[in-house]
């Protein structure tokens, strides 16, 4: 069995920076940082770049990466030391568990992408992922009576939330509420937060395939991002997207996944079925204000498909999106349109 790990990486920083000169410009330029402040870190499962333009202020960086770290302890399904998600999980069908008001938020919105999705997307997946355990070194494809029998633990619906003392309750023995999907979301967004209430007005936040912009480039334009080629393994992109304090969030079937047999299994799990989605979709990048929500209907969006998932971008406000299908074809929301670039002859832009 070969077990292989890659992260939708969108390109920003480094790639792009000789880019960054064809943005569209701004009515009054300022002058660039002659080179960024970056910084790296492994947290919540990926790679973490911060690059400041100005203020050019190590202690900044750190302390956003410190606001991630203790997000990944609370969230985190590895350690139940720290973990309020595995108190939770352990505590099913015996009563509810006191979360942190970080982790009830998230968990919340959680919720609230399972009941727009009537279940298509369902925060209480964990039972399922953990049946399968992508991305780790014990990956293989469960016996499918284990599979039907686990996949009756995924219920949204039997997830009781209390806003006034912060608590959450799964009503059923086994199961499993998992934050994969959106946690590295949030985590973009505080630490853009942070960012922000430290004076820094230019920089680019990237958690493996969460980018987060704060502000335009210090040119006075607007930054360039380009979204990754999912057939391409070096990190090669298909088109580029502008981004000024928005974040650009991709899911990918790519992303992780193992081989067994020959066939391989992808990491985006369809929690009616308990089997890695097969709906043509490679890849979904989302562009929003909060990463939290890109992250949300990313994974919402592959399971849905293009149609269904197209139908559902087109509803919502602020946000658009970018699918990419397994015979190369792109289909780019109404709000994308007239700005989305091409870069690769690969693709052909079929809406």
């Amino acid at each position: 069995m070969i077990y292989k790990k890659r992260f939708a990486l969108l390109l920003a920083v480094l790639i792009l920076l000789p880019m960054l000169s064809g943005c569209e410009a701004a009515e009054t330029p300022a002058p660039a940082s002659t080179q960024p402040l970056s910084k790296s870190a492994f947290l919540l499962g990926t790679y973490v770049d911060i690059s400041l333009f100005d203020k050019l202020d190590e202690k900044i960086i750190d302390k956003a990466f410190d606001r991630i770290a203790e997000i990944e302890a609370k969230m985190t399904i590895n350690n139940a030391e720290t973990s309020e998600i595995i108190k939770l999980n352990e505590a099913s069908g015996t009563g509810a568990v006191k979360l942190s008001p970080d982790t009830y938020l998230v968990v919340e919105r959680g919720k609230y992408y399972s009941e727009l999705t009537e279940g298509k997307f369902d925060i209480t997946v964990g039972s399922i992922v953990k049946l399968w355990n992508i991305g780790t070194d014990y990956a293989a494809v469960p016996e499918d009576k284990v599979i039907r029998d686990t996949v009756k633990l995924v219920d949204y619906q039997k997830l009781q939330l209390k806003a006034a003392d912060h608590s959450a309750m799964l009503q059923e023995a086994g199961m499993k509420v998992d934050l994969g999907a959106i946690a590295k979301g949030y985590a973009a967004d505080e630490a853009g937060r942070i960012l922000r209430e430290e004076g820094v007005k230019h920089a680019i936040i990237n958690l493996g395939g969460n980018v987060l912009t704060v502000g335009g480039n210090p040119n006075g334009n607007q930054w360039k991002i380009g979204i990754q080629d999912p057939f391409n393994p070096r990190g090669d992109y298909l088109g580029i997207v502008p981004s000024q304090d928005k974040t650009v969030v991709t899911s990918g079937t790519y992303e992780r996944y193992f081989e067994q047999n020959g066939k391989k299994y992808h990491h985006i799990l369809n929690p009616e079925t308990g089997y890695p989605v097969e709906n043509n979709l490679h890849s979904v990048s989302i562009v929003t204000e909060k990463s939290i929500d890109g992250d949300g209907l990313s994974t919402t969006c592959l399971l849905l498909g293009v149609e269904e998932g197209m139908k559902l971008i087109e509803k919502l406000d602020h946000v658009e999106a970018i699918f990419v299908t397994g015979d190369k074809k792109v289909y780019v929301s109404s709000g994308l349109k007239d700005i989305f670039l091409q870069t690769s002859s690969d693709f052909t832009i079929v809406n």
